[in-house]
């Protein structure tokens, strides 16, 4: 059995993979086309114009569904390990509240492109990496609640850093953005898409879409801690029918036909 098939460790191997490659095939394609430059434009560009903008659309909605499934899994397996403890269970149910939000704010960033309908589309990105970044830090904190008990402090170690390492490209890409679109550099820079390194507020741009490419990973590196832990849990449904067949019967007439027919049976 391959590490990625134990348990259900293949969920946030497939989010990584997914999104990382939603980022990488819109930037392929809008470099071939020549709709944005090579040189680190803002993701958001890179899914801005078709026939890019289809297949940024499809694959982050994709991404926020294996989010969305990622994340409930964590809520069940936080929520099986400490059973009886009641500041852990509420703070789990707060980080899936907050995962959820942020997934949803990447649907909006998925179909609410930024060069049209611009507000909508900060309103995504405000909902999934600022809603997403608080998500870390409860689910940082919650591993230092489980330690040394439920798994070791070196993950708590590596979880702290990445939100540090998220932390520190919000900060990074809100201080250049505001700085970018304060009215010093010209106005409209919304819709431009194609930057000259001579141009006045270039080396802002530059900081601000390193800054995002750089918070979009800290995401995935995130999840990618994930991995051992989802390892050690499987979910199955249980199916509960309420009655033999599926027509309007009560359940009284279900049940006495159920027994003549056993009874007939034998």
């Amino acid at each position: 059995m391959w590490w990625f098939q134990q348990g259900l460790s293949v969920l946030p191997v497939a989010l990584v993979v997914w999104s990382a490659a939603s980022f990488v095939f819109s930037y392929i394609t809008a470099i071939v086309l020549h709709h944005v430059d090579p040189l680190v434009p803002y993701i958001s560009d890179t899914g801005t114009i078709p026939p890019e903008r289809c297949l940024f659309g499809i694959m982050l909605n994709i991404s926020a569904f294996l989010g969305m499934a990622t994340m409930y899994v964590r809520y069940k397996q936080v929520y099986a390990l400490n059973p009886e403890k009641s500041k852990i269970l509420k703070l789990n149910k707060i980080g899936l509240t907050l995962g959820l939000m942020s997934c949803f704010g990447l649907c909006i960033i998925a179909n609410f492109q930024k060069c049209i309908l611009y507000y909508i589309h900060v309103v995504g990105a405000c909902l999934t990496f600022g809603v997403g970044a608080i998500y870390m830090l409860v689910q940082t904190v919650l591993s230092y609640l489980m330690q040394p008990e439920v798994h070791s402090k070196d993950i708590f170690w590596i979880r702290l850093t990445v939100f540090l390492w998220c932390c520190s490209s919000i900060v990074s890409m809100f201080v250049s953005s505001v700085v970018l679109y304060s009215g010093l550099y010209g106005t409209n820079l919304v819709q431009k898409l194609h930057w000259d390194p001579q141009e006045k507020g270039y080396t802002a741009h530059i900081i601000s879409t390193v800054s995002e490419w750089s918070l979009a990973f800290s995401f995935l590196s995130f999840f990618l801690t994930y991995i051992r832990d989802f390892q050690k849990i499987s979910l199955r449904a249980v199916v509960s029918l309420h009655g033999q067949t599926l027509y309007n019967t009560p359940r009284s007439f279900a049940t006495d036909e159920q027994t003549l027919l056993v009874a007939g049976s034998i």
